[in-house]
């Protein structure tokens, strides 16, 4: 894919001319300097946090590109598309196997902003909200601080990716209109200005706050009860390999749930961006109850492995870096004493 090139470039820039992308996430698995490389809610950390979720997000989103095509076809015309199989088999029919790539462009640099804004926002919010909250308040209402968190950085991170999302699913929904972004976003501004890119923000925000609110919270508090219940010993004495097989486990659950928490908006968000002039209430009402589920099955697949691949790389991006990486929360001594439950 042509932004694989754009990462090797990247890490060319990082490391000084040399590109080390092939050997990270194999790299990590096997580096056990216990070293921090910054300290933890820094600059460097909150920098290095999203560069992490330019990769998670970018590369994973690029190469489902196949997958999302379809699914956005099944859900603004379910008449011709009938199935995921039947999907793919009139796509490549009509336009070939090349057609299977079309809106790459836009995903790629839509969903590496995103998800620079969703990790990197996400960190800082957590830690905002933490400090507000103070010790033995962010233990008990840490699952509220997830969701407030993830919230308040998904905001940012959509008016980031609204722009490429709108011209992603113009291309891959109306075929003829244009094959390449730079045809596109010249072509949509023309017709319909700047409310062009930014009249899906807010069924976009619908469909994104919901599923990152579930994808932090249900992960933070599945890799909590994975190392409560399953792993039998403690986070620190497990090996980077092991924490990374927890991290891609509790991300797949967590991205099942997303994908069903989110997937009404995606359809609205989907029919919404190929139709000029609909609005969100419009396209609900004529999708009705049944037709905001269609392309669920392919979503479920696509957001839970993408879900998992996501957090492993963002994890993997954390390890490779030597960022701090807190251990699952624990009742603070304070608060033991006050419920006595200790000694």
């Amino acid at each position: 894919l042509p932004c694989v090139g754009l990462y090797l470039k990247i890490f060319r820039w990082i490391n000084h001319g040399h590109c080390e992308m092939p050997h990270i996430i194999l790299g990590c698995l096997f580096l056990y300097n216990t070293g921090d490389s910054c300290e933890f809610g820094s600059m460097k950390y909150y920098a290095l946090c999203g560069f992490g979720g330019i990769l998670s997000c970018g590369i994973t989103h690029t190469a489902v590109v196949p997958l999302d095509l379809v699914k956005c076809r099944l859900q603004v015309d379910p008449a011709k598309y009938k199935s995921i199989f039947t999907g793919f088999s009139v796509t490549i029919k009509e336009d070939g196997v090349r057609g299977l790539a079309k809106g790459w462009a836009p995903t790629f640099i839509g969903y590496s902003m995103q998800g620079l804004c969703k990790f990197g926002f996400y960190e800082v919010f957590k830690i905002l909200y933490s400090d507000m909250l103070g010790e033995e308040n962010t233990y008990m209402w840490r699952t509220s601080l997830y969701l407030a968190a993830s919230a308040s950085a998904e905001f940012f991170a959509d008016i980031a990716l609204a722009p490429m999302e709108a011209c992603k699913v113009r291309i891959q929904t109306q075929p003829g209109y244009a094959n390449t972004l730079r045809e596109c976003a010249p072509k949509m501004y023309a017709e319909e200005g700047l409310w062009a890119f930014y009249k899906g923000v807010v069924p976009l925000w619908m469909r994104q706050i919901p599923y990152t609110m579930m994808k932090f919270a249900c992960f933070e508090r599945t890799v909590e009860l994975l190392y409560k219940y399953v792993v039998p010993k403690p986070r620190s004495e497990c090996s980077k390999p092991e924490q990374l097989l927890v991290t891609f486990v509790a991300g797949y659950i967590a991205g099942v749930f997303c994908a069903i928490v989110s997937h009404p908006a995606d359809s609205v968000v989907s029919v919404l961006n190929k139709e000029k002039g609909s609005t969100a209430a419009q396209v609900l009402k004529r999708l009705g109850p049944m037709g905001v589920w269609k392309g669920l099955v392919a979503r479920i697949i696509m957001i839970g492995t993408l879900t998992a691949l996501q957090w492993f790389i963002y994890d993997s991006v954390k390890v490779y870096f030597r960022l701090p990486r807190p251990p699952p929360p624990e009742m603070p001594e304070s608060l033991k004493k006050k419920l006595g439950l200790s000694e």
